[in-house]
């Protein structure tokens, strides 16, 4: 992902689905040992819901 999308999609998490930066932080912190989409590392751990994973899916197909 593009360094401006990637910052957009960050924005998006926080303002449009309400994450915090910690939640946020915890998912990069599990890419970093396992990397993965963070969407689905968003979801496994439990920090959005199936529905919010649509949400970010349908984020991501736009901004592609």
């Amino acid at each position: 992902m593009a360094p401006a999308t990637y910052n957009r999609f960050i924005r998006f998490l926080q303002e449009d689905l309400a994450l915090s930066a910690s939640s946020i932080a915890i998912a990069l912190r599990h890419i970093e040992q396992d990397p993965g989409p963070m969407p689905m590392i968003l979801w496994q751990y439990g920090l959005v819901t199936l529905e919010q994973l649509d949400q970010i899916y349908d984020w991501l197909e736009k901004a592609a």
